[in-house]
């Protein structure tokens, strides 16, 4: 879910950026704790490389994965977004994979749908199968769990979108509950979670879910970084500490925060293009070599 998130690495630069005087102080030291909860490097440490390029301002990509995690339930990766950032361009790029491409899980040998590798085997086998699927090399990530995203939408007191179709809610939040065509008030979290769920009614499928989760993503930063009251820092810091974890340290987060927030200046969104095949009964997105090398000729290019 775009941005998603997710997601989230952009709502916390916002906090700490928009903090002024005394109060900065107290965020600051807010946010630390908060980030010091998310930090979780036991599947995957990043390599100095890593932390050097943030260090330095040089481009940077993350791996976003939204999670559907339930009780004694990991859950499926249904959101898979690569993050790159550009201070020297002031650009911002997130390439979205399908869920349901098909792709070698890496850890496993078998072929199955991108989102199984994380239920498998954690953001360390979801790092591992994108970057075969895309020939990179990312080994930093930001996992988030979807009902956190309507503990965010909350937090900032709602968000407003533009709805590129109409329909009428199957269940995921209130069945029949109309979603108008046009700029519509997602005003809670549970509306928020029913208009990026939704999926069979999407002319576009996946993709037009993927588009809707980005731009509630996008809606929650920016709105989050125009707020000026305490208690809602708080209510934002809670529903990313509960819901988020990342092998992102505080330095990492914090140096982002300063020397990366123009990057919001130029966003680009892309969708990983294939083709609908059905497999021993099962529905797969098969992607070939040429769109592949599309997505890493894209990375690679936005970090040069």
């Amino acid at each position: 879910m775009k941005k998603k998130i997710f997601i989230t690495l952009g709502i916390l630069i916002a906090i700490i950026v928009i903090g002024g005087g005394g109060a900065a102080y107290y965020v600051y030291h807010s946010v630390q704790k908060a980030a010091d909860k998310m930090y979780d490097n036991k599947s995957v440490t990043p390599s100095k490389e890593s932390s050097q390029k943030i260090k330095t301002q040089k481009p940077i990509s993350i791996l976003l994965l939204g999670v559907d995690e339930r009780k004694n339930d990991v859950g499926r990766s249904d959101t898979i977004i690569i993050l790159t950032l550009n201070p020297q361009k002031k650009a911002m790029q997130m390439i979205s994979i399908p869920r349901d491409t098909r792709t070698e899980i890496v850890g496993r040998g078998t072929m199955d749908k991108i989102n199984a590798a994380y239920a498998y085997g954690g953001p360390k086998m979801a790092l591992a199968t994108v970057n075969q699927f895309a020939n990179l090399n990312l080994d930093q990530y930001i996992r988030i769990n979807m009902e956190g995203l309507a503990d965010l939408v909350d937090a900032v007191g709602g968000v407003t979108v533009y709805n590129k179709i109409s329909w009428h809610d199957e269940g995921y939040y209130k069945k029949g509950y109309y979603y108008k065509k046009g700029y519509i008030i997602l005003d809670t979290g549970k509306k928020a979670l029913g208009y990026v769920r939704m999926r069979h009614l999407d002319p576009q499928g996946d993709f037009g879910r993927n588009q809707r989760q980005r731009d509630v993503i996008m809606a929650v930063i920016n709105k989050a970084a125009t707020i000026k009251s305490f208690s809602r820092y708080q209510e934002i810091l809670a529903a990313i500490q509960n819901n988020i974890k990342t092998n992102l340290t505080f330095n990492d987060m914090k140096n982002i925060a300063m020397n990366y927030r123009d990057c919001r200046q130029n966003s680009k969104d892309y969708e990983v293009k294939g083709t609908n095949a059905t497999i021993n009964g099962i529905y797969y997105l098969n992607v070939d070599q040429a769109e592949r090398q599309n997505v890493h000729n894209m990375v690679t290019n936005m970090e040069k």
